[in-house]
Formats: structure tokens, sequence, C-alpha cells
């Protein structure tokens, strides 16, 4: 099933979908995926009008594959233009991923703010892309194409503070409009900006992230190419916090991304 058929399958009933092994990284499901589709279930019991402003999300534990997931809502507080939601996707009874969620409508206001412009990158035909080799690369990234622009790959050794290039999901025959559900696989596909520091490899996961999605959001396809770059703001211990941003084509800021990993090595 592609990214799209899962979105539609939490849709159609929230509370069986199974993962392929496809979407796999590691002994787990692709959490972006897996946010992704914690997402779709909130925005179903939002009013229209209110899009997603910011997601704070929460790895509880691995979602295994082909193991029936149920994703649950809570509406917490519903005021005149803003929407506190809480997902959560459960598998085999426990909490594997939670999702807090503000949706807000837009109001007037004096304080206009440009964003900064996006980093210069090397275009997209100058860029080493990842490729899916299979039990080499996780099983998700046949789904996702990723061409380094900042850092370098994971285990090569390279020190850099970034990380990122371009992406967007893998062979699109046709193009479909790019949600903000879309985006959350866009960032996670990429792997923890810690990992090119090593020169072997070694696992690492995101225990939390926050992301916040700029509105009104730009018109998009699957077929476009956005720019991620990540930060590292400070490694040691086995964990890492990074921050990091995706941007349009064109340069128009898409979402702001913060994550706490861990990794062992």
């Amino acid at each position: 099933m592609g990214f799209s058929e899962l979105l539609q399958a939490v849709r159609d009933n929230p509370h069986a979908v199974q993962i392929p092994p496809q979407w796999a990284q590691g002994r787990a499901s692709f959490g972006g995926l897996v946010a992704a589709l914690v997402f779709e279930a909130m925005r179903a019991r939002v009013p229209d009008g209110r899009p997603a402003r910011s997601l704070a999300i929460t790895f509880v534990g691995p979602a295994a594959p082909d193991v029936a997931i149920s994703f649950e809502v809570d509406v917490l507080r519903e005021g005149k233009a803003v929407s506190q939601v809480l997902g959560r996707a459960i598998q085999d009874g426990q909490v594997v991923t939670i999702v807090q969620g503000s949706f807000g409508a837009g109001r007037e206001s004096r304080i206009a703010v440009q964003a900064e412009a996006a980093p210069q990158a090397k275009g997209v035909d100058e860029c080493q892309e990842m490729p899916y080799i299979a039990n080499i690369t996780p099983e998700f990234t046949r789904y996702l194409a990723m061409r380094w622009a900042f850092g370098g790959m994971p285990f090569t050794g390279n020190p850099s503070r970034e990380m990122g290039g371009w992406v967007r999901l893998r062979d699109q025959s046709s193009a479909e409009p790019v949600s903000e559900a879309h985006m959350l696989a866009l960032v996670d596909a990429w792997p923890p900006a810690v990992l090119p520091h090593l020169s072997s490899p070694a696992p690492g996961s995101s225990l939390t992230w926050t992301i916040e999605f700029i509105q009104p959001m730009s018109e998009l396809t699957t077929q476009d190419w956005c720019l991620y770059r990540a930060q590292i703001e400070h490694a040691r211990d086995g964990y890492g916090h990074v921050a990091a941003a995706l941007w349009s084509p064109t340069g128009e800021l898409l979402a702001i991304s913060r994550q706490t990993v861990a990794v062992f090595g």
C-alpha cells in the first residue's frame, strides 16, 4: 500500500489499520507514517477552517508492521478559533504513539514578520540520492527519495552540524496535493542528523518531535521536491537535540521541526 492508500485506510476505518512491512524502519514501522496516520484521524474530528498549527509527537514504543493499529482521538477543547486534540495509536492494547495537536483558524493581526530566506543549496540534479537497497537501507525508503545537499550521509564520519537536502515521495506517476500528513513523512524521512558523525552503523530513533506548519499552506504536489535542513544544537550521552525546517521548491517556509533523538553509538 502506498502513502495515500494508508491515509485513506485510516479515514475508512481508524480502528483496524495494518502497516505493510515495506514501510518498516528496523523492527518498527516508519515513524513519519505512523504520525501521519494519527494526524489523519485527528483532522477528521476538527471543524473545517481550522488548519493544523502545531503537533507534539511522542514515540512511546515501536509500531510493529502487519499488526492491526487502532487510532483513537479525543477533542480536549474546542474554542472560538482553536481546537486542542489528542490522538493515540494503539497496538496490542499498548499506546505506541501520542500526538497532541493545535488547530486554529486565522485571525486579523497587525503583526506580520516574514520568514528568513531558505538556505542556498545545489540543484536537485546535482545532489547524490540515497538509493533504496534491500536489507541495507530502511524498507520505507523505497517510497521516499532523499538527495543530499548539506552535511554527509549516515555513518560516514562527517562532523558537520547540519544535514539535509531535497526530498519527495518516490515514483509518483500522478500528482496529488501535499497536505500536512505528507509533510510529516517528508520531514521524518531523514535519519537523525547525528548519525553522519559515526563511522560505523548504529541504531538511532526519535523520542519526541514537535512540528509547526506555516499556514496557509503553499500549493504543492507530491511530484515537487522540497528542501530540508537539520541543524544539531547539542548532542551528548546518547541524545541529540536537532532543529530543522522544510521549504518549498521556490523557498517558501513550510514547516519548523524539532526532535530529541536517541542514538546507540
